[in-house]
């Protein structure tokens, strides 16, 4: 189990808003190459983002559903990768205090051979691949929601 901590300067609502937009997946996601859908009920329970992971000429296409949710605050994925696997992803976010909120993502495989490999080696790959995802995430959420929002004096 892979856990990962990130302070973003902006509130649980704000990167909710990212979260909550299953089209920006690819945007934060590392690994998820596209986006070829999003159930309109996204993130409702049980909601899915269909997306390819990896780059021409091989894609492989998958599903992310959502396990659980209790917006602004958590939101649980169940993330497929297959061949490589599945895992379960828990993202919670915590105000620290005004415009601070610290963002933890736990990730956990739940099958395929990701889930034969021991913690110690897993652990860092997965550890150094969520702290890309937050970093891409606090990115968006920061701004709005949107990469292009940057302000002129940045």
């Amino acid at each position: 189990m892979s856990r990962t901590v990130k302070l973003f300067r902006c509130s649980p609502e704000q990167i909710f808003k990212v979260l909550s937009d299953g089209w920006s997946y690819a945007s934060w996601v590392v690994g998820a190459s596209r986006i070829r859908d999003v159930d309109s009920t996204w993130p409702a329970k049980d909601s899915q983002i269909h997306h390819s992971v990896g780059s021409w000429p091989i894609l492989l296409n998958d599903t992310t559903t959502v396990a659980a949710i209790d917006a602004p605050h958590s939101l649980t994925l169940r993330a497929r990768a297959w061949p490589f696997g599945e895992a379960e992803v828990v993202i919670e976010c915590e105000p620290e205090g005004p415009g601070v909120t610290r963002v933890t993502m736990v990730e956990h495989p739940e099958g395929g051979p990701a889930k034969l490999l021991p913690p110690p080696l897993t652990d860092p790959v997965l550890h150094a691949r969520n702290s890309e995802a937050l970093r891409r995430l606090a990115y968006l959420a920061e701004r709005g929601g949107h990469a292009t929002s940057r302000s002129s004096a940045e």
